[in-house]
């Protein structure tokens, strides 16, 4: 795979990934302060960067299975490490905004 699309793959992970995980956290804190629908739309949005950070991975894993070798890097780890966390923040977050519903009411 060649360096520079190499490069912008794992960049997309980490800046999507980067993205989910930071709208998540602004969703957690609008439904702390009981501003349960913006949470929810917020959510949304870090899905719709989950996409896109799937889809980064998607090319990677794509090119490995057309046998052209993807070096993994220090940066593909790392990668791939902030896509993962920013899957469980998402889904922990989706768990916290329904607590903060059930404890605060609507």
């Amino acid at each position: 795979m060649e360096e520079s699309v190499l490069m912008q793959s794992i960049m997309g992970l980490i800046l999507h990934s980067g993205n989910t995980k930071s709208d998540c956290m602004e969703a957690i804190q609008l439904a702390k302060k009981g501003e349960f629908l913006a949470a929810k739309d917020k959510v949304e949005t870090a899905n719709e960067s989950l996409v896109k950070a799937h889809h980064s991975q998607t090319a990677l894993l794509t090119q490995e299975a057309r046998g052209e070798k993807v070096e993994v890097t220090m940066m593909l780890i790392h990668a791939q490490d902030h896509l993962m966390n920013s899957i469980t923040f998402r889904d922990l977050a989706i768990e916290i905004i329904e607590l903060y519903e059930r404890v605060l009411g609507e």
